[in-house]
């Protein structure tokens, strides 16, 4: 927290705005569009997975349609996909951002060409390739829904993430760069989209003085309280960027004597928000991911595996999953990478303690 979230707070109460609207929702909203291109519109939600559902709704998803998605992610990207009861359809990364395939998903449509959506991710706040993944979005006259939830402030070839698909979503979970402890927030060009979603999230209400309802709505929206915690957040979000960046750069350099670890890759058409930085571990290697996650537990240390992908989910069993090429590049960066501490609060010693575990663990 910087403290200026809490002025945003104390305005709420006195203003008796706690509800799930107010000015510090307007404003949140208002303030994310200023940040991330003006013309845009955006609406607060509870999470950026409910943000996704809408998107998915917006798209006009059916029961048994079909929903390309990346495979190696976080299953809130892939979850809303079953509940409007479609068909996820999995697509393998690349080696290059570790992100959705541009050639898998070329070959995804050659097979499934009545495909209506894709949802694309910027795993742990790198870029996909947008440019290429909304083009191929356009020539099969399919939806692409920015899953943005992890890559807020992160800049394909100098735009901001989350400004491509015609519908995105962002995450400002406990965990995200900036947070409201639990959040999120779709963003659009389209106004009448966006003003949709608003409608939908707020329970479908009708505008009758009587409470009526058209529609099946959702309890969506984020709280005027909540809102004023991401005003304040938003604030100090490129200076949050900033100490990512030095974090990666710190294990660039304590580790760049390890032939073995190799971090995860920054394209050069890309800025990423560097959320997560992680590694993975030569197949050459003696030492595994789960030798560096339990040293590093012993001396009191969370790290984490690689996102498991969604297609050896148990949930998602029987669903399909295509790869550019013979092999999957979503198994070999899961079966190979950590996730290192990266959050902005560590300081000069805890770096030196973990890189020091991870050095004394190899040898070094």
């Amino acid at each position: 927290m910087n403290g200026s979230e809490k002025a945003y707070i104390d305005e709420a109460f006195r203003t008796n705005w706690i509800a799930p609207l107010g000015a510090n929702v307007d404003g949140f909203e208002k303030e994310l569009c200023e940040y991330l291109d003006p013309v845009g519109f955006a609406c607060a939600l509870v999470s950026g997975t409910s943000a996704i559902h809408l998107a998915l709704k917006l798209a006009g998803i059916d029961e048994g349609d079909r929903v390309f998605c990346s495979s190696l992610t976080f299953s809130a990207s892939a979850n809303p996909i079953v509940y409007e009861k479609a068909i996820p359809v999995f697509i393998d990364s690349e080696t290059e951002s570790w992100n959705m395939s541009p050639e898998a998903l070329e070959k995804a449509f050659i097979k499934y060409p009545d495909t209506k959506a894709v949802i694309a991710v910027n795993l742990y706040g790198t870029p996909a390739k947008l440019d290429e993944i909304s083009d191929i979005c356009t020539s099969h006259n399919a939806v692409f829904i920015e899953d943005a939830a992890e890559s807020l402030g992160a800049r394909y070839k100098s735009r901001q993430t989350g400004t491509f698909g015609r519908f995105s979503a962002f995450s400002f979970n406990g965990n995200k760069i900036i947070t409201t402890s639990g959040g999120g927030m779709l963003f659009s060009y389209d106004e009448n989209a966006v003003k949709k979603a608003r409608f939908w999230a707020t329970q479908s209400r009708d505008p009758a003085r009587h409470y009526q309802h058209s529609e099946i709505g959702y309890n969506y929206r984020m709280s005027n309280i909540v809102a004023g915690i991401g005003r304040g957040q938003l604030k100090t979000l490129d200076e949050f960027i900033s100490r990512k960046k030095a974090i990666r750069d710190k294990y660039l350099c304590s580790l760049s004597g390890l032939p073995e670890l190799t971090l995860n890759p920054v394209p050069a058409y890309s800025e990423p928000n560097y959320w997560l930085t992680s590694v993975t571990v030569d197949k050459s290697s003696k030492i595994t991911p789960d030798d560096i996650i339990n040293t590093l537990n012993d001396d009191n240390i969370e790290s984490r595996p690689i996102w498991k992908p969604m297609h050896l989910q148990p949930v998602f069993t029987g669903m399909d999953y295509i790869t550019a090429g013979k092999t999957s590049v979503s198994d070999d960066i899961f079966t190979r990478g950590v996730c290192l501490p990266s959050d902005i609060k560590m300081d000069e010693n805890d770096m030196e303690r973990v890189t020091q575990r991870i050095l004394k663990l190899f040898g070094k």
